[in-house]
């Protein structure tokens, strides 16, 4: 991906922007927010969107060092919303996957952030509302985001990697889920 100079502005209203979007992520986690920190919640996203994953490369989405995701994979076993695994391709390796309990925290999670937004966006003209959707779509593909629509059907499957450029792979298929 190319690399441009970087707008002063538009880092500090990214910045700005970024203090209610944890906000929203904070509060969406409603009832669960009491048992799972962001970071944890984060690692369920990551399982949910790119499916199993092996230690180092949870670790790498995560942009926490190994023993750090490894740690935080203990806590999220012990809650039942992952599992570790053999890795069907290599059975030395142990993998990490998102149980139904984990999609069920996501899922929620992600209805209330869905609402929390939409009452967000109300605020704005409907005119200004795609400008906002159009930027924030682009900077989520800076970051490497995978939208929702892209996800995996079955998350707890092993999924074909699809390099894209740099970065993690990406799931090859696709679902139509929104």
């Amino acid at each position: 991906m190319a690399e441009y100079l970087v707008d002063e502005a538009a880092v500090d209203a990214v910045l700005t922007a970024s203090r209610t979007l944890v906000a929203v992520a904070t509060m969406s986690l409603g009832a669960a927010a009491e048992d799972t920190t962001i970071a944890q919640y984060r690692a369920l996203v990551v399982l949910a969107s790119r499916g199993p994953q092996r230690m180092a490369g949870l670790a790498a989405a995560l942009a926490v060092t190994p023993s750090t995701a490894g740690r935080m994979c203990d806590r999220l076993v012990r809650k039942g919303v992952i599992r570790r695994h053999r890795a069907r391709t290599d059975r030395r390796a142990v993998q990490v996957s998102i149980t139904a309990a984990g999609l069920q925290v996501v899922s929620q999670a992600t209805a209330r952030r869905r609402a929390l937004i939409a009452d967000i966006l109300r605020k704005l003209p409907p005119r200004q509302q795609p400008a906002v959707a159009s930027a924030l779509q682009a900077f989520a593909r800076a970051a490497g985001e995978i939208p929702d629509s892209l996800w995996p059907a079955d998350p707890a499957e092993p999924q074909p990697a699809a390099r894209t450029g740099p970065g993690p792979a990406r799931p090859a298929t696709a679902t139509g889920r929104s």
